[in-house]
């Protein structure tokens, strides 16, 4: 039977565990640059036994963030910023990804946002500018560019970020995409422009993955067999893993959310392992080290994402791993034997 605490790999990419620290924004930078918090933050999970970091949203350019606040890698010299962490975390055991992406219409700060089309996110945002076919190719060499920085610094592994009602998902939903040229004919098309850029720039070991929202909750929203149908083209374009997700592109009607409660995405990602026959990584409220083991040992997700259990305690997974199996310590740290 898979355990939660067995490595895992995926191409050149191997992990101590299956537990991956999900990206969470802490919209603490200045000009895009991670700092003294952002260095404590991550290390600290490395430290704490986390099997792979993923970077919180970092944006490709400066008017894609959500905030003025938020990481960006729009630029070389982000890069020796993103180095130091990794570094760090490397000496301490885990690997760590970085979750690329633009905020498009939910960017909040910009002076204009820049979307599919120009539909507000809701009453509290800008209309976005349509972009124009010729500025969505310079987006997608954004996302090139961003990856080319990502790799130069270190990272093991690329996370898209084609959730949450961001700029992939706004191309990716027919609420969001009214276009009339080739971007608007093929709703997938520009989620596969951009996976192919990023890849161009990758080492053929390191793996991509992708974060989707499988179902919209909003009233009008796409059902699973479209999230399905999308990871398909994305797994044809060159995608090694899913990251599946849910909701995030508008208001939740009360008929299509399901509500929240522990493992309440799973099935998605079962779903969509399943029909799309790629490695997926399960999140949504997967704290209880038990049901966590669980979702990996059914086989219904590869990896699991943890997300508040981890920013409460920067030491989930070794506390978790003693809760399974009080015996064994031989993942603890050196220095904190005697705690255990």
């Amino acid at each position: 039977m898979k355990s939660l605490f067995e490595p895992y790999a995926l191409k050149g990419l191997e992990l101590r565990n299956k537990i991956v620290m999900a990206p969470m924004c802490q919209y603490s930078a200045v000009d895009g640059i991670p700092d003294e918090w952002h260095f404590t933050h991550y290390t600290s999970r490395a430290v704490g036994g986390t099997g792979m970091i993923m970077m919180e949203m970092t944006n490709v350019e400066a008017r894609g963030r959500i905030t003025d606040h938020c990481l960006g890698i729009w630029s070389d010299g982000h890069v020796p910023h993103y180095k130091r962490i990794v570094d760090a975390c490397h000496r301490h055991g885990a690997k760590v990804g970085i979750q690329l992406a633009h905020a498009g219409r939910k960017a909040r700060d910009t002076e204009t946002p820049v979307s599919s089309s120009p539909i507000a996110f809701n009453e509290d945002f800008k209309t976005p500018h349509e972009l124009s076919t010729e500025e969505v190719d310079e987006v997608i060499d954004a996302f090139r560019w961003g990856a080319a920085r990502a790799v130069e610094a270190g990272f093991d592994t690329i996370e898209l970020h084609a959730a949450h009602g961001y700029l992939i998902h706004q191309f990716q939903s027919p609420l969001t995409n009214r276009r009339t040229d080739e971007y608007g004919e093929d709703l997938s098309l520009f989620g596969r422009k951009v996976i192919e850029a990023v890849k161009s720039v990758m080492p053929e070991e390191m793996p991509l993955i992708l974060r989707i929202s499988a179902v919209e909750f909003a009233e009008g929203g796409y059902d699973l067999e479209h999230g399905i149908w999308l990871s398909k083209q994305y797994a044809i374009a060159g995608v090694d893993m899913i990251d599946v997700s849910a909701g995030g592109e508008g208001k939740p009607s009360e008929e299509r959310f399901p509500g929240i409660y522990p493992g309440y995405l799973v099935p998605y990602a079962r779903a969509v392992k399943e029909e799309a026959g790629l490695p997926v990584m399960a999140v949504g409220l997967l704290e209880d080290v038990n049901l966590a083991e669980h979702v990996v040992a059914s086989e219904e997700a590869d990896l699991v994402a943890i997300g508040r259990g981890l920013l409460r305690d920067p030491y989930w997974v070794l506390n978790a791993a003693r809760e399974r199996n009080p015996e064994d310590a031989s993942f603890i740290p050196e220095q904190y034997e005697r705690a255990y």
